[in-house]
Formats: structure tokens, C-alpha cells, sequence
């Protein structure tokens, strides 16, 4: 298992969804990063990069995600990478990462002081 520490702000508020069966809450999210660089010629370059997020437990999602996380939030996140596959409605199948939120690892911040450890 690969595990992940994302430091990087939320795209927008996360969607917080409940199972048809059991009505347990889960929080889905995604979560960009930039890095900056310098190119081979000097000239400064960055790259941002998406991350799909998921938080199954139900504690986390309800008590600190939700009421907390909003969109360009800044947050640092403890979990591990996933594959995850589907088939579209084209009958084409698509492949992605995601990452799984560890249990009370999501940490909405501040500048100064984080809501949760990290």
C-alpha cells in the first residue's frame, strides 16, 4: 500500500454523500498542488496538479470535513493511493488514481494553526 501526505487546497467544498443502504456519510473531494521550478533557461515554470480524494469514515466526514473544509481551503491530508476504474456511458473504460483519507488525517488550516494534527 502507498501511503500519501497532500499538502494543497481545495478545488471546491466537498460533496458530503450517504449510502443508499446504510446512510453512512462519506466525503468525496479533490485537492490541487502546484509546484514551481526553474526551466533548463532560467525561466520560472509551474505544474498544478488534481487529486481526487475520499473519505469513507463517516466521524471524519461529518465532524471536520463538513463543517470545516470549503473551497480554497488549504489543507494537509494523510491517506493512501487507490485505482479506481469505471465504465462510461460510452462503454469506454477509464482508469484514475485516488486517495483514501486515513481516519482523522484530513486538516483544514489556517496560516498559523491547523483544526486537526496532521
Amino acid at each position: 500500500m502507498q501511503s500519501l501526505t497532500l499538502e494543497g487546497y481545495l478545488a471546491a467544498d466537498p460533496s458530503i454523500l450517504s449510502a443508499q443502504g446504510s446512510g453512512k456519510k462519506r466525503a468525496s473531494f479533490r485537492v490541487m498542488e502546484t509546484t514551481r521550478f526553474r526551466r533548463a533557461d532560467g525561466t520560472p515554470g509551474e505544474r498544478t496538479t488534481g487529486f481526487n480524494c475520499v473519505c469513507f469514515n463517516e466521524a471524519t466526514a461529518e465532524k471536520y470535513i463538513e463543517p470545516f473544509a470549503r473551497k480554497g481551503s488549504r489543507v494537509v491530508i494523510q491517506g493512501h493511493v487507490e485505482n479506481d476504474t469505471w465504465t462510461g456511458k460510452d462503454g469506454v473504460e477509464h482508469y484514475d488514481l485516488r486517495l483514501i483519507v486515513a481516519d482523522r488525517k484530513a486538516s483544514p488550516t489556517t496560516r498559523r494553526t491547523p483544526f486537526l494534527p496532521a
